[in-house]
């Protein structure tokens, strides 16, 4: 299928990257790197050069996100995923609960689950179904997904928890856009290879007051309560308040970051979440208008303006599609999330992806398939 179709080159996009992570790093970022690199690129991280990135980072993101400033902005190696396990055994005291709704947010349970002096507890729903985060009365800490990258399904809501709780929410693929009240989160977690466009291998977690007292306290544990070193939240904190990290960066990946939340910034976080909806309002009504297409996550409330998942009618089958169109360089990353194993699209809405970009590709999808 689809081996004859001409594309018209009017519907061409003016960039082919929608794939949801690694995102679009802005090519000007690549020049900007360049013309700073020998200034910057082989600079040790405990250099004033470097450390003056980092800096911006967390001034930068504490703007953007209006955060308290009793609250901390840390940096450190690894991403969002070797944050699961530095979590689980350096921040919940006994009980934690995870609400689950799929692939990624069960990995951050399964990561918890490993540890043998914790109880981890799930509480789940199908894939493509959203969950709202609630109290559990004997957790310590609530665990919640702010956009789950691979379903395409939003955290509506924060969940009001007991004092002796705290909040952790994954924003990995939704911070930056998607609404959340940091005020009201202990630990709010991403990495920056998505709406920040920068690349993998970094995470930076904003920890409240009671987040900070937690881990530095679960730091003095004895026995059988082991955290290796590269996971001490305490080192990570102590590294952060210098402005650097524990081990060695990318530089890079800090530099396309710093240069991302500042184009942030001159927007504002309100700005950007109402260009988001726009680019969702623009996907979830292509499909609801063609009857060869229908929206995954089928509650409107939980549906991302992210990540948008679009089924496709088994008639028309995506994959040679998705080949062509990356073959010819015209779109890049719209397939859906491998282990779904459904027809389907996912196409990323963040935040540097454009509104008449998506609108061609909208278009040029359905000329194909309409074309058949």
């Amino acid at each position: 299928m689809f081996e004859q179709f001409k594309i018209p080159p009017e519907l061409i996009p003016s960039d082919p990257r929608f794939g949801c992570g690694p995102s679009l790093v802005p090519m000007e970022f690549v020049k900007a790197l360049y013309d700073k690199g020998p200034h910057l690129l082989g600079t040790s991280h405990r250099k004033p050069a470097v450390k003056k990135v980092v800096k911006s980072i967390q001034d930068g993101l504490r703007t953007y996100f209006k955060i308290p400033s009793d609250y901390s902005v840390v940096l450190g190696n690894g991403g969002a995923t070797f944050l699961f396990d530095m979590i689980a055994v350096g921040m919940v005291e006994k009980k934690v609960t995870h609400f689950t709704c799929g692939e990624f947010s069960e990995k951050w349970f399964q990561a918890s689950a490993q540890v043998p002096w914790i109880t981890a507890e799930q509480i789940s729903v199908a894939y493509g179904q959203g969950i709202c985060a609630k109290d559990v009365s004997d957790a310590d800490l609530i665990c919640a997904t702010l956009n789950e990258t691979s379903t395409g399904v939003q955290l509506p809501e924060l969940p009001k928890i007991h004092p002796g709780a705290l909040l952790a929410i994954d924003a990995t693929s939704g911070a930056g856009q998607v609404p959340c009240d940091i005020s009201k989160v202990d630990c709010f977690f991403f990495s920056p290879q998505k709406v920040f466009a920068s690349d993998g291998g970094l995470w930076i977690a904003i920890l409240s007051p009671k987040a900070l007292e937690r881990v530095l306290r679960l730091a003095k544990a004895p026995a059988p309560r082991y955290i290796p070193q590269i996971m001490s939240w305490k080192e990570a904190i102590d590294n952060s308040d210098k402005n650097q990290t524990l081990n060695t960066p990318a530089i890079a990946t800090l530099f396309f970051l710093n240069e991302q939340v500042k184009l942030m910034n001159s927007c504002g976080y309100e700005r950007a979440t109402e260009e988001a909806k726009m680019k969702a309002s623009l996907l979830y009504g292509w499909a609801q208008e063609k009857n060869y297409l229908s929206v995954y996550v089928k509650e409107e409330r939980f549906r991302s303006i992210a990540v948008a998942c679009i089924d496709v009618d088994d008639k028309f089958p995506v994959d040679p599609l998705i080949k062509i169109l990356e073959d010819r360089g015209i779109a890049y990353g719209i397939d859906g999330y491998r282990k779904l194993k459904r027809n389907q699209l996912r196409i990323s809405l963040f935040h540097n992806i454009k509104l008449e970009d998506l609108r061609k590709l909208t278009k040029l999808i359905s000329l194909a398939i309409e074309s058949e």
